[in-house]
């Protein structure tokens, strides 16, 4: 059958065959349409080895770097009212510096009228500890008439002169101090360590007292109680320049601070303004 067809049906078939052309593999991407890509020039090929090319290390972003300069921050020793005081020079207390701790205290809750009323005049200061004193020697050069103001004390429920620390301790190292000055005087301790704030006042209530040492916190609560009066009182002693093992002072503890000024505040300042009381700070 294939003979019939003759030869020109071969022919014809292999000649088509032979007009086609072979379909090339375009490469590159759809959208170049088999276009060959355009050589990239030099400032190209080093641009994106620049981008190739990038760091190993990991860059921290600005709130990590806030958070790692606060880590180093932290770690730093802070300074301690210790240390500031170890490397200051010791100067004595100034009836200054006790206006400038009133005002600081009260200065966000009083008036301008009350803050007024709050200034101690300075004749009702004492001479100031220039360092040199011992509480005795102190005591003595700032009542020259103790003996003869003792013995005509006869009022149960007040004190003749109170001296104020900063804690239990350091109360009983006065009262050893004292000796020498107080005599045959009454001593009584008025601090709240192991000793009942009833007991206090039963005592008081029963005895004359001439000298009082001891806490601001304690001596305040027994004015607010009614058990110490202060109409005997004539001198207040603020044990001021001395420095405990952290080397703070009163005005460094801000609880002993705190108790220390209310209590200049329950009653102190009005006497001191009325001129029967007079302040040392020792």
């Amino acid at each position: 059958m294939a003979d019939d067809l003759g030869d020109e049906w071969w022919e014809e078939t292999t000649g088509d065959a032979a007009e086609e052309e072979p379909v090339e593999e375009v490469k590159g991407s759809d959208e170049s349409d088999g276009e060959p890509e355009p050589k990239k020039t030099k400032k190209a090929q080093q641009s994106t080895k620049k981008k190739k090319k990038q760091p190993t290390e990991c860059i921290l972003s600005k709130p990590e770097e806030k958070e790692e300069t606060a880590k180093k921050s932290r770690k730093r020793k802070k300074k301690t009212i210790t240390d500031v005081l170890a490397t200051s020079v010791p100067k004595p207390g100034t009836p200054e510096d006790l206006r400038h701790l009133i005002e600081q205290h009260y200065k966000k809750t009083r008036s301008v009228i009350e803050m007024e009323e709050l200034k101690l005049p300075d004749n009702c200061f004492t001479i100031e500890n220039d360092l040199s004193h011992t509480l005795t020697s102190y005591l003595k050069e700032i009542c020259p008439k103790w003996s003869k103001l003792s013995k005509n004390h006869k009022e149960k429920q007040s004190i003749l002169l109170l001296v104020v620390c900063s804690s239990a301790h350091r109360t009983l190292e006065l009262i050893k101090l004292i000796n020498a000055f107080r005599g045959d005087n009454k001593i009584m301790k008025l601090f709240a360590k192991h000793i009942k704030i009833k007991d206090q006042i039963k005592w008081l209530e029963n005895n004359i007292v001439h000298l009082g040492v001891g806490t601001p916190g304690r001596i305040k609560a027994l004015i607010e109680q009614e058990g110490l009066s202060l109409q005997s009182l004539k001198y207040l002693v603020l044990d001021w320049n001395w420095r405990d093992q952290k080397l703070r002072r009163m005005a460094d503890i801000p609880e002993v601070k705190k108790e220390m000024v209310e209590l200049l505040d329950s009653g102190v300042i009005a006497a001191c303004k009325e001129g029967s009381l007079k302040i040392g700070l020792f």
